[in-house]
């Protein structure tokens, strides 16, 4: 294991001087990593984000476009052969569509590499053509992202804290009920294997719908070609006493130490490592209406999540040293169409608010971090109504499950964030001063002028703090 992990690691430094030294001396690439949990917009947002570099009307706060830096942009072959192409045509199509649909949502990694033509700037931009310069964007499922937290637990650690927050859940009584029946030091049968490992996924099926996020291991939610194998085919047990070789737990063990080696390193090894920007999407909003559970249960996944990072400076004595870090980090709370202009304030100090922690920790680490809000794609209007003699600012748009127009007032977010996290971390079962709605908006018909992306509502500024500095 050791032998093993530092051949890794040096694979990983030869890449990294290699990569260093290309874009030093040719034309640099940017791996800009996107993630979030389920619900939060990955694929609205990177189809969103590309289309509006394509075509930039809409861009004013990206300075190379305002400058008139960006001569040309357009779409390349990924430089891996080995990873999906993340479908752009067929994502902005169903957006763009007479009957606009939401595309569907992330199940895997995926990869696209935008290319743009920037002119230099300086004292040599007069004399320099234009640079290239790579953006490859990679997306892949924040439930992925939460398993790398096993890789520095053994089995009964984790088996312990799931036990833990599985207790918390009255959904999850079943499951437990049925492990616990299970005499987990007599000798491993396969069935009963199975039939664990089944209902524990189901469990965290049902979990995601509850609008929980601690929901791993993420492959039981997206198992992919996975499905069925060893590997996904164990689940939390109480483990008491130290078990036989040949026993039910000790199987388990063996199975979990097989899911961290063959499934989670390899996907550090092979994407997470090698992204220098990172973004960050939160359906703050959906949890927020689900209740003080939902918003401390997002909070402990984002800190699970954000703790996996390797924030710090890409300095090029850096890289050869230590390999690739992630140099910048965008909290993005989605979905701020949703609420009228003046409570975007609001739900920013939130996501500030929740992500304190290790914003703090990444900006020690030498890492630029931001949060803010943002709506990929715009699908609502702002209206002013009257009711019960008081003006309500609303929202205004088509509603996912009818297809009717509605107004929607989804009410007042407070000042102060703490708020609403010191009842979630209190434990409070639901809001005493506030109820908070959420509606589901399908995307608008859109009409789009000539060199305009679709409309959005802050992405130019979240497109400027992540990849601004190299164009």
């Amino acid at each position: 294991m050791v032998i093993s992990s530092l051949a890794d690691s040096v694979t990983r430094s030869v890449e990294s001087v290699s990569d260093t030294i290309s874009e030093a001396l040719f034309e640099p690439v940017i791996r800009l990593g996107v993630t979030g949990l389920a619900r939060s917009g990955k694929t609205v947002f990177i189809t969103s984000l590309v289309a509006n570099l394509l075509d930039r009307g809409r861009m004013p706060q990206l300075s190379a476009q305002a400058g008139g830096r960006i001569v040309a942009a357009y779409l390349q072959p990924q430089p891996d052969d080995t990873v999906p192409r993340f479908d752009y045509e067929t994502h902005l199509a169903a957006l763009l569509g007479p009957d606009p649909q939401w595309p569907d949502s992330t199940r895997a990694v995926s990869e696209l590499r935008l290319s743009l033509k920037v002119q230099p700037t300086g004292l040599l931009g007069g004399l320099q053509g234009p640079r290239t310069v790579h953006l490859d964007i990679i997306d892949y499922p924040g439930e992925w992202l939460l398993d790398l937290g096993l890789l520095d637990k053994s089995f009964d650690q984790w088996c312990d804290e799931t036990w833990k927050w599985l207790g918390e859940r009255e959904s999850a009584q079943g499951f437990l009920k049925a492990a616990r029946e299970v005499d987990v030091t007599a000798p491993h049968e396969e069935a009963t294997a199975q039939d664990l490992a089944k209902r524990f996924a189901s469990y965290l099926q049902v979990a995601r719908t509850e609008g929980y996020y601690r929901c791993s291991p993420g492959r039981f939610l997206l198992p992919g070609d996975l499905a069925g194998s060893p590997a996904l085919t164990f689940s939390p047990i109480p483990v008491e006493t130290a078990s036989k070789r040949g026993s039910l737990h000790r199987e388990m063990e063996r199975r979990f130490e097989a899911y961290k080696s063959k499934v989670v390193k390899p996907f550090f090894r092979d994407h997470f490592s090698r992204i220098d920007r990172q973004i960050v999407l939160v359906d703050a909003l959906g949890a927020i209406h689900s209740g003080p559970e939902a918003v401390e249960d997002m909070r402990s996944a984002m800190s699970e999540i954000l703790s996996a990072y390797r924030p710090g400076s890409n300095s090029f004595l850096a890289r050869i040293l230590r390999g690739k870090r992630i140099e910048k980090i965008l909290f993005a709370a989605t979905k701020a169409d949703h609420l009228h202009h003046t409570q975007h304030p609001q739900l920013t100090g939130i996501m500030q608010a929740l992500t304190r922690d290790a914003s703090d920790r990444a900006r020690f680490s030498g890492a630029d971090t931001l949060a803010l809000s943002l709506a990929s794609l715009r699908a609502t209007t702002e209206e002013t109504l009257k009711h019960d003699g008081r003006e309500l600012d609303c929202v205004r748009g088509t509603l996912l499950e009818t297809g009717k127009q509605a107004a929607f007032f989804p009410g007042a977010l407070p000042e102060d964030p703490n708020v609403l996290l010191a009842p979630a971390r209190e434990g409070a079962k639901t809001w005493l001063d506030g109820d908070y709605q959420v509606m589901n908006f399908a995307p608008a018909q859109l009409s789009l002028k000539p060199g305009e992306g679709p409309p959005h509502i802050r992405l130019d500024r979240a497109a400027e703090f992540l990849i601004g500095d190299k164009l």
